[in-house]
């Protein structure tokens, strides 16, 4: 008998044991100051976490919980003060004057200054190596410290969208390594990153506006889009914010599974100074054959929305959406498009498709198929994402690749400068003079209704050039778990992890 009762107590010491470790390891995910939200994200930080230098939508989805601009955008497009507590613009409308926020720091605890303010637009204006990394910043003529205080911006031209471009992220003066020591003033801060890992960030318990409601966001690096419903049912991430309709499917009742857009514009992006893409009829052929919904209908269950250029429909009264029926499917124009342009037999070339975008990875295998009615063979490659950045992106060694192209702003701008002949980031090698001028039209323009239809006017000029084989603005599938909730769509490419919160913690 005691032998038995000396056993009952040996396990039951086990089972309190085992009922401790297990609670602690569940303080990594809930509680207070130890809440964790783990973020899949399908790519690693490769190009910078200097948000200036920032190139890939997925680096400035996350470098959004880190660093705001004088004014930063909500979840409903509007542009609100942040760095910046107001601003005024003069009547002529070239001068710009913002008041810093009274008592605003950065993630190492020093104030922020006019001179921080000074150094940021600056550098993202500077033109020694080129083209400013803000392409609307050279329209500045100078950022002048009116006091320590207030910090004004001098136009050469009035240019009304201006102030979209001043969420560019304020950063330390100070700071000479942003490469690998970000700092900023956003709810969360800068933790550590572990290549293809991880990057992990921090609740910033001083921030200036509505502090974060989790302690720890971990954004995991995930690869391989085969593996994502593993992850999220196995517990290993929380929430990946671009589930495909497939992947949603799978998911059981333990998972919130929300619907948006992508705020993205997807294409079969063409090597405009390749062979043959540098045939407009070549080009035009191909937006004859595939079709959108289609691809919409295999890819996403018909959701997404097809969009006829580079603009998409969050922006509003820049979206044309006739331009989607220039192009409706016409194989027998393709054909005689290619027999005129040289290519009777058809011809093959290869579809450069990012390996952990699977979403682009569906859509280029049905444009393959489509292809084959008027005998052109579309091989697909699936490169990394490093690899795409710097083969595709960088040195435009490449025919075509199927991407998704977001917007850095607010603004038609945004979308449309990269299409200009010379133009740093024109990654597709458009060269059209009309373009050119016509875009030029637009951002001197003052009068909004004229800007307008000059914006539309490039757009139309790209669809006709058949610039691009333009498919859709994806839909957006973001799965998390239950325990979570507070998830907001943004009409940008961004992640605002602030706003989630554990669902049994009240709202105040």
């Amino acid at each position: 008998m005691k032998r038995k009762r000396f056993k009952n107590l040996i396990l039951m010491f086990v089972l309190l044991t085992l009922t401790i470790a297990l609670s602690g390891c569940s303080g990594d995910k809930a509680g207070d100051d130890s809440s964790t939200i783990t973020v899949g994200i399908p790519q690693d930080i490769e190009d910078s976490l200097d948000p200036h230098k920032a190139v890939a939508a997925g680096t400035k989805e996350v470098l959004f919980n880190m660093y705001e601009g004088l004014v930063k955008p909500d979840s409903k497009g509007n542009l609100n003060p942040a760095v910046a507590s107001e601003y005024k613009v003069s009547e002529d409308g070239k001068t710009y004057t913002f008041h810093l926020r009274e008592g605003i720091k950065f993630h190492d605890g020093n104030p922020v200054t006019a001179r921080d303010i000074k150094y940021s637009i600056d550098k993202c204006a500077d033109t020694s190596n080129g083209e400013p990394l803000v392409a609307a910043y050279s329209n500045i003529a100078s950022v002048n410290i009116v006091d320590e205080k207030t910090v004004e911006i001098v136009l050469k031209e009035e240019d009304t969208s201006f102030l979209a471009y001043m969420t560019t992220a304020i950063i330390p003066e100070n700071n000479s390594d942003a490469d690998t020591k970000p700092i900023g003033t956003g709810p969360y801060k800068y933790v550590s990153r572990s290549p293809q890992e991880n990057i992990v960030m921090e609740k910033f318990d001083e921030y200036w506006g509505e502090p974060a409601h989790i302690q720890k966001v971990v954004f995991k690096i995930i690869a391989n889009a085969d593996t994502v419903t593993m992850n999220l049912k196995g517990g290993s991430i929380d929430m990946y914010p671009r589930v495909s309709a497939s992947q949603a499917a799978e998911l059981g009742d333990e998972f919130t599974v929300d619907e948006g857009t992508m705020n993205l514009v997807q294409a079969l992006y063409l090597n405009n100074k390749v062979a043959p893409f540098d045939n407009v009829k070549v080009r035009q052929a191909l937006c004859y054959v595939i079709d959108p919904q289609a691809i919409m209908k295999m890819v996403s269950d018909g959701a997404g929305t097809e969009i006829g250029s580079s603009m998409f429909p969050t922006f509003g009264k820049y979206f044309d959406d006739s331009l989607k029926d220039i192009y409706n499917v016409d194989i027998k124009k393709a054909k005689e498009l290619l027999t005129e342009a040289g290519y009777p037999d058809g011809f093959t070339f290869t579809i450069s498709v990012p390996s952990n975008y699977q979403p682009h990875i569906d859509t280029a295998q049905v444009i393959a198929e489509e292809l084959k009615e008027i005998g052109v063979t579309a091989k697909i490659n699936l490169i990394e994402w490093d690899s795409w950045l710097s083969d595709v992106y960088a040195d435009r060694n490449y025919e075509s690749t199927v991407v998704g192209v977001d917007a850095s702003s607010l603004t038609a701008r945004a979308l449309l400068d990269r299409f200009v002949s010379d133009a740093g980031n024109n990654f597709i090698n458009f060269n059209n003079t009309e373009y050119d001028e016509t875009f030029q039209k637009a951002i001197l323009e003052v009068d909004d209704a004229k800007q307008t239809e000059y914006y539309k006017q490039c757009e139309r000029i790209l669809a006709e050039n058949a610039a691009n084989v333009y498919i859709q603005d994806m839909p957006q599938f973001v799965a998390y778990n239950k325990k979570f909730t507070g998830y907001e769509f943004y009409p940008l490419y961004v992640q605002d992890i602030s706003k989630m919160r554990f669902a049994d913690e009240k709202e105040e």
